[in-house]
């Protein structure tokens, strides 16, 4: 399968968008943003996990990276409540289940730099956050690799980020809020992929915006 597999291309799907698919194990749907490979796959995609649902175990061949967006996740190492960010490195395996708030989960898959061995969980609802740019920003550093950078940035209303260029390209993801550039506008659940040397002046307006960003990480 090939899908937004071409990453010298800009891509938006927003929640008009979605198009749930079932996964091969009862109770789990994938809502797949973009694909290069079958079963086993460099893809990123929403995962949505019905109360008390499973998945089988698996090992992270290319590593795994997610960040938990409703109820809890779990697996036989731990529970990760809303908020938490984690990456699995490359030869890690777990077994995730679910119990009864369910859960959805963005998720990237085989995508790692194979020198990028950190384990990392960050609880983002007890973790500080750092002055941004500009007035009106705040942003949560979550992980950095060589020229990957991944955070959470929290926007005020009416605030302004100056024109630049995605060295690595860009991947956002909208938490909450609405997120607007020139190009257009992008209500919570909105994934916007912006490839290398792509360029964007972003603003919000009187709702401002939480989103998680990732750069450099792009073909």
């Amino acid at each position: 399968m090939r899908l937004n597999a071409e990453f010298s291309e800009r891509v938006v799907v927003r929640p008009e968008d979605y198009r749930w698919v079932d996964s091969p194990m009862p109770g789990v749907e994938r809502m797949m943003l973009d694909r290069v490979g079958d079963e086993v796959a460099r893809a990123t995609s929403l995962v949505r996990y019905a109360p008390n649902s499973t998945f089988s175990r698996h090992v992270h061949g290319g590593g795994e990276e997610f960040f938990v967006l409703e109820g809890e996740f779990g697996d036989e190492h731990r529970r990760y409540p809303v908020g938490t960010y984690v990456r699995n490195p490359i030869g890690t395996a777990h077994s995730p289940r679910v119990g009864e708030p369910g859960c959805i989960i963005f998720v990237k898959l085989h995508q790692f730099d194979r020198e990028d061995q950190s384990q990392v969980i960050v609880d983002t609802a007890s973790t500080d956050w750092s002055p941004g740019l500009v007035p009106g920003l705040e942003v949560m550093s979550l992980h950095e690799h060589k020229g990957e950078h991944v955070a959470l940035v929290k926007w005020a209303p009416d605030t302004e980020f100056q024109p630049h260029t995605h060295w690595g390209g860009e991947e956002i993801l909208v938490l909450s809020g609405t997120f607007y550039d020139e190009h257009g506008a992008y209500p919570a659940g909105s994934w916007i992929r912006s490839p290398h040397q792509s360029k964007h002046s972003p603003y919000t307006r009187d709702e401002g915006a939480l989103i998680y960003v990732k750069v450099g990480h792009l073909p």
